[in-house]
């Protein structure tokens, strides 16, 4: 019998001057469906929008308080009691929230990291999509096993790290 796959990507370009690269959407599409299956072994729909940096300053300040660019940010719909571990929510498939990626600030990145754009992408999208899924790297416990998941799936689809990582989120 084979194994279930579950997961969808809806994506959306926001960007003025940048276009979006089908390559990418097809990986980030894979990669979705392995992190879903695995984390949740249910259906899940998640929702990427692309950016430049001024709009994605303007959500960090809404949303963060923080009042300048940053590279990705999550908006999930859910609270998970541990990673991947949600109760009580019995929808056919969940919705489980938003990720926003500046295409500025990924470009900028992937230079700076010495990786292809390609990379930068599905790791700022993958580090969303854990967030989503109740991770979160405030203490250094969930910082080391979130970073240990994200190596994990990247590794999976073959996007490995060029450089040093210790910069990264």
């Amino acid at each position: 019998m084979r194994e279930r796959i579950f997961g969808e990507l809806v994506v959306s370009n926001e960007h003025s001057e940048l276009e979006v690269d089908r390559v990418w959407i097809n990986s980030l599409e894979g990669l979705t469906q392995k992190v879903v299956t695995a984390e949740l072994n249910r259906d899940a729909e998640v929702s990427l929008v692309f950016v430049d940096d001024k709009r994605i300053q303007e959500l960090n300040r809404d949303y963060r308080e923080k009042d300048t660019p940053t590279d990705v940010l999550s908006f999930p719909m859910y609270e998970f009691s541990q990673p991947g571990y949600l109760q009580g929510v019995e929808e056919e498939t969940l919705l489980l929230g938003d990720i926003v990626i500046s295409l500025d600030t990924a470009i900028r990145q992937a230079d700076e990291y010495g990786h292809p754009l390609q990379r930068e992408i599905s790791f700022l999208f993958l580090h969303g999509l854990l967030h989503l899924l109740g991770y979160d790297h405030l203490q250094e416990e969930d910082r080391v096993q979130m970073r240990d998941r994200e190596e994990q799936y990247l590794a999976a689809v073959g996007l490995t790290r060029t450089k040093d990582p210790s910069n990264e989120k």
